[in-house]
């Protein structure tokens, strides 16, 4: 029996930028968290006029600065108030996408050291020797590996629109390889982070299990 399809207004663009924007602003003030209150203009000067990968279901053009400000009110909404971490949640990609090369970053030596680790090397090819080293240069740093949780939730959260089917089964696969043991090294090395990392864990298994049942359903 054939199920009809439901009339559904895909929205890719879950929250307004401009929103997002004067919440943290406002924590940035209120909390005195002034790498964060930096790193919010810094950004989104840096990715002004860039923009998501175009869903083939909305042809939304999203601007690009969503992507750092949803994940810093995400982490701020799980209690995390680092102004070093927030900083670096915001700037987690100028470096790879902007052309700014780390040490030129005007932040703090913790904020830049982070932030390149989370930083692809131009000649990256994605090969698994490559993205060892990437992950396992992530390891090393709570920050990082904290930033690369919710970067993986957040581009998990929007996978399903802008990916193909083979670019979503090599994401879970990544992910289920290289991030989880990260998250579980930061559960038990990082005792600030255990809830942080809880809900990581949480919204990014309950995504990628049920990507991974629709993908079983539709073979």
């Amino acid at each position: 029996m054939d199920i009809e399809k439901p009339a559904w207004i895909l929205k890719e663009k879950i929250f307004s930028e401009d929103h997002m924007f004067t919440r943290m602003l406002g924590y940035a003030i209120e909390e005195n968290l002034s790498e964060t209150y930096q790193a919010l203009y810094y950004a989104r000067d840096k990715h002004a006029g860039q923009t998501r990968k175009k869903s083939p279901y909305t042809q939304e053009h999203i601007p690009y600065i969503i992507h750092p400000l949803m994940m810093a009110c995400h982490a701020h909404a799980m209690g995390i108030k680092d102004d070093r971490l927030l900083a670096t949640i915001l700037l987690h990609d100028v470096c790879e996408d902007c052309g700014v090369a780390p040490e030129e970053l005007p932040f703090s030596d913790t904020v830049k050291e982070a932030v390149k680790l989370l930083t692809k090397p131009v000649n990256y090819g994605g090969t698994a020797d490559e993205k060892k080293k990437y992950y396992d240069g992530i390891a090393t740093n709570a920050m990082a590996s904290i930033v690369k949780g919710l970067d993986r939730c957040n581009n998990v959260s929007v996978m399903a629109m802008a990916f193909s089917t083979e670019k979503m089964i090599d994401y879970v696969e990544e992910t289920q390889e290289y991030l989880y043991p990260i998250l579980e090294k930061l559960k038990y090395d990082n005792l600030e982070y255990n809830d942080a990392v809880f809900l990581i864990k949480y919204q990014l298994r309950s995504m990628l299990e049920t990507i991974k049942a629709f993908i079983i359903k539709s073979n």
